[in-house]
Parts: C-alpha cells; structure tokens; sequence
C-alpha cells in the first residue's frame, strides 16, 4: 500500500537521501525527465549504488527508466536491476506488451544475479501516449510483476497538441478527466493500486489538500508527489481517519451480528453489503499501513 510516491533525480545523491527522509511511502529514482541526457549514464550509476547502501526501513525504492522507444531502457533495467529494487516505473507505457518486454529483461536479471524471481515490480505510467489511453482496459488480462496503474496528463498533452489541460478553477479539461477515470477503472479491474498522477504547483497545499479527498473519495489509493513539501498532505488524505475506522469498525460488527441481513440500520442510516465492503477495505488499507510501519 503505497500513499506518497516521491520522485527524486537520479543524479543527485543529495536530492536521493533527502527523499528518503520525508516519510514518502516509495521514493521514486529518477532516470528519465530530471535528469538530462549527458548525465543519463552517471546517473543509472548512481542510483544503482544508492540502492546497495542502507535503505530508509519502511520506505520503498522504485526507479523510473527511460521509455522503450529511447533506446535507453534496456541498459536502465541492467544497470540497476542487480541492485534489486522493489520496482520500476516505465513511462510512456503503450500497454502490457511493453510491460512484458520489461518483465522479460527482469526475469533474465533476477535469475543471473540471484535474486528472487519476480522480486521486482513494475509501475507503468498508463496514459502518456495517445495509443495506451486504447489499451488501459488490457491490462486486466494479467500483466507480469502488475503493482498499479499511474496515468500522466503532460506527455499526453504534448502528444495531441494541447494549449491546456487545466481549466481556469485548476481543475481537469475533461480529455485529461476521461483518461484519469479509465487509470482508476483499468487499476482496479486488474486488481493493483490507483496512483494519481502528480500535481505541479506544489506550493498550493491547500489545492492538494481538495485534489488528495477529490481522488480518494473516487478510489485511488495513493498520488505520485514532485516535491517534499506535498507528502504530508498525501499521507493523511489516503489514511483512514479515525472516525473513518470506527465507523468501519461499526459497520462489520453490526453485518457479523446479523450475518443474515441484506440492509441494517446503523446510526439512523440504512447499510447494505457495498457498505460493508468498503468498510473491510478501509479496515485492510489502516492494517497494510500499520504493517509497513507508515504514520499519516
């Protein structure tokens, strides 16, 4: 269960040991937009070393490649694959076939260097091109090493020549809410993680304050953050509050008292078995956050 997914540049080991630090569940190393293109292969160096130090207990380490088309991908998962991350993000992601051709170089590596197989995740970021917004209902068919789906609205601008994807109260253009809406239904038909894309302006806290409810209320369970500063905002939007378990809490009791029961009556409201559901979710996010010793 992964709230806060920080990036972190791949070339700074600076930027890399602060990242780890801030209390983001998964620290993203970055190989791909902030690093430039000279620095690439010192920066695949680097963060393969950062990953053979000590690591932050708790805090996961995924490292996002280049895409496949770059030429550089390849060399991105053989350099630090032997360093055993828990994952990697794959931009640009036209649909599980590239995610397969990942999951192939992985499995060569993990037999080589000895390490478990299947060990490594991957994340792909599912909506940066305009022919993976048509494959994100594939992804259901099971994909290899599936840990979530994260989606992107600045490539895919870039992709079909947009001027804008925000509109003037800094919400969503309704492409770019269409293609959020298909991540979330494509993530959870494959029965892996949510993860909202990020928000630039990271000094407007109060906006991602509304935009975290906004995404938990609609089923995502964690958001990608470009800056430190936002990932106390992100943790304690994707954490159950504790009016929220007890609530849950209420709702299994009342159904395992009455396990019979189509609809109950609880606090003067009428439940029903979706109710209940989402109570056990709740219970379970709360209990995979306890275990990975993550606060809010």
């Amino acid at each position: 269960m992964l709230r806060s997914l920080l990036f972190a540049p791949g070339d700074s080991d600076k930027k890399m040991t602060k990242a780890s630090g801030i209390g983001a569940d998964c620290v993203i190393l970055d190989l791909e937009d902030s690093v430039a293109a000279q620095r690439k292969p010192v920066a695949r160096e680097m963060v393969a070393e950062f990953l053979r130090g000590a690591r932050t207990p708790g805090v996961k380490f995924y490292v996002r490649v280049n895409p496949l088309d770059s030429g550089l991908a390849q060399h991105d998962v053989a350099g630090v694959a032997p360093a055993a991350p828990d994952g990697i993000v794959l931009p640009k992601a036209n649909g599980p076939e590239d995610l397969r051709i990942v999951a192939h170089y992985l499995d060569v590596l993990e037999a080589e260097h000895g390490l478990p197989a299947g060990g490594i995740a991957i994340l792909p970021v599912a909506t940066e091109t305009p022919a993976a917004v048509f494959g994100l209902g594939d992804y259901r068919h099971g994909v290899p090493r599936l840990s979530g789906i994260t989606w992107g609205a600045e490539d895919l601008g870039a992709a079909v020549g947009a001027s804008a994807n925000l509109d003037a109260n800094k919400d969503w253009t309704m492409p770019y809410q269409t293609t959020r809406s298909l991540c979330l239904f494509a993530a959870h038909a494959s029965g892996v993680q949510a993860i909202d894309t990020v928000m630039a302006d990271f000094r407007d806290t109060d906006r991602l304050r509304v935009v975290c409810d906004e995404a938990r209320r609609d089923g995502f369970t964690g958001k990608i953050a470009i800056h430190p500063a936002q990932v106390p905002v992100i943790n304690e939007a994707f954490s159950p509050s504790a009016d929220e378990l007890a609530h849950a809490q209420a709702v299994i009791d009342a159904f395992k008292a009455n396990p019979d029961a189509g609809t109950l009556q609880l606090d003067g409201k009428m439940i029903d078995r979706p109710h209940l559901v989402q109570a056990e979710r709740i219970i379970a996010i709360a209990a995979q956050i306890a275990a990975l010793g993550q606060d809010a």
